[in-house]
């Protein structure tokens, strides 16, 4: 199973590219990769990154695809189904849970399902945090070439797999936090950061 990272986000809330900004000596990205790279069913890690931004992203040392729709994350998750089966998630999620992860794959394989998605109790779903089949590409091919970019409706309409996450294991929630504002930085422990 692909780990497939989306590194192609323009951090505009953060205020610069967020997914290179260093904490403590490393690019958030950096913390990401690492904790999917320790999930066992997890095989190969690739970066899915705008052309703007993969050179940068390619000195990382990791295998580097170019999404070139850029409409959001749609577009990133389509991109790397061309690859084969993958496990999506978003590059700005540096608490991933690795257990998680490997229970996410596994309980995909078992379903047979076009997607396994984690899903709260009011409904919403942790669309980047989620394994896909490579079937479900075609899917999204119809939804992209209609002009309908909404990744959870794409989702919805194919009978996926939910895990509902109240039920689960409640430290690994913290699997789905993101950065999205230098706040947000806090909320990892001891952390100091500067950019390059």
């Amino acid at each position: 199973m692909i780990g497939a990272v989306l590194a192609g986000g323009r951090g505009k809330r953060f205020g610069g590219d967020k997914l290179l900004y260093r904490i403590n000596g490393k690019p958030l990205i950096l913390y990401t990769i690492e904790r999917l790279e320790t999930a066992r069913r997890i095989d190969e890690v690739i970066l899915v990154a705008s052309k703007d931004n993969a050179e940068k992203l390619e000195k990382l040392g990791y295998r580097v695809v170019v999404d070139n729709l850029l409409i959001g994350p749609m577009g990133g998750v389509y991109t790397a189904l061309g690859l084969g089966d993958a496990f999506v998630v978003a590059g700005d999620m540096p608490l991933i849970v690795p257990e998680f992860v490997d229970f996410i794959i596994s309980e995909f394989k078992k379903s047979g399902k076009t997607a396994c998605v984690p899903r709260w109790g009011n409904g919403y779903l942790e669309p980047l945090h989620a394994a896909y089949s490579r079937a479900f590409r075609e899917v999204l091919e119809e939804k992209i070439k209609a002009g309908n970019y909404a990744l959870n409706r794409a989702i919805r309409e194919v009978n996926p797999c939910y895990l509902p996450i109240e039920s689960l294991p409640e430290e690994w929630r913290e699997s789905f936090f993101n950065v999205n504002t230098r706040e947000d930085l806090g909320r990892i422990k001891g952390i100091q950061g500067t950019f390059l």
